[in-house]
């Protein structure tokens, strides 16, 4: 070590501030370097004075089920996770490009509509629902193509 830094060891910042502190701690000096702590209190409310109002507007969101549509060559598949639902609450409407999806239970409801890729037929679906997961097979509607040409 060289004897530069052991002056400058000597003489740090540390020293001087440690010598401040000490000068406060006597009651001669002014007392204009004593920093006062205090403690900030948070203010809690028991739940029985917070109003009905609150309790109203903290609703939790409820996760809605997985759904997956998958396109195959003639029919379109439709999986959704239904997990806590019953086979009998399960309400299942299609019509045209339109899927509808509702089931109850006692403690929640569950809506969602969706559209399909292509139109279907409704009388030929096909339902599997084992584990919380239903799968709905929906056969794809025969495309009608137009002619355009104009008979001469």
């Amino acid at each position: 070590m060289s004897a530069k830094w052991r002056r400058n060891k000597k003489c740090s910042k540390r020293f001087d501030i440690s010598k401040a502190l000490n000068r406060v701690k006597d009651k001669n000096t002014p007392k204009i370097f004593r920093i006062k702590t205090s403690r900030i209190k948070r203010q809690t409310y028991p739940s029985r004075y917070m109003s009905s109002k609150t309790f109203k507007e903290r609703k939790w969101k409820v996760p809605e089920p997985l759904i997956d549509v998958l396109e195959e060559k003639n029919e379109i598949i439709v999986v959704a996770e239904f997990a806590g639902f019953k086979r009998e609450s399960l309400k299942i409407h299609a019509k045209n490009q339109q899927l509808t999806l509702s089931a109850e239970a006692s403690d929640r409801k569950y809506h969602k509509s969706l559209n399909l890729p292509k139109r279907v037929i409704p009388s030929n679906m096909r339902t599997t629902y084992k584990n919380g997961v239903l799968e709905i097979r929906l056969k794809k509607a025969i495309e009608e193509k137009t002619i355009d040409k104009v008979a001469r």
